[in-house]
């Protein structure tokens, strides 16, 4: 098995990889996903990567910002494993390359939200060394406008 990591950072390489996404949000349309990577890559959202033979297996997205409480902080954002190659250490591979990334970028902190009923997302990110600091507070507006 031959792995490589990349860093996405144009829409047409985000766009490409929009199969892997669905195993996420299945039903996210092209445009709705072009729409909000629009709307995110100027604010230093990029994704990675892990290819097997050019095929992408695993991808999460990242932004770094400043915070009051955190000061600088890379997020991680819709983090998904092909299913047929989850526990094999596609997920650990994303986080260490977060990791150095956050390091490298002089980040306090790597932050990211998990939903709550996702036992299994809670496991693996406590085995990576992260911890809950808080409740992440959602009030929808409009589930229309949300990715289902």
């Amino acid at each position: 098995m031959t792995l490589q990591v990349r860093e996405l950072t144009t829409m047409e390489e985000m766009v490409a990889q929009i199969d892997t996404i669905r195993f996420l949000y299945p039903n996210i349309s092209l445009e709705k996903y072009q729409s909000f990577l629009l709307e995110m890559i100027p604010h230093n959202y990029t994704q990675i990567a892990v290819f097997e033979n050019e095929k992408c297996i695993g991808i999460t997205g990242c932004w770094s910002a400043t915070k009051l409480w955190t000061g600088k902080y890379l997020e991680i954002d819709n983090f998904v494993v092909n299913p047929e190659h989850r526990s094999k250490g596609i997920g650990k591979i994303l986080t260490d390359f977060i990791e150095k990334k956050a390091v490298d970028l002089g980040c306090s902190s790597i932050v990211l939200d998990a939903f709550t009923g996702n036992f299994g997302a809670h496991r693996f990110y406590y085995n990576q060394g992260y911890a809950p600091k808080g409740f992440h507070f959602v009030k929808v507006l409009d589930e229309n406008k949300m990715t289902q």
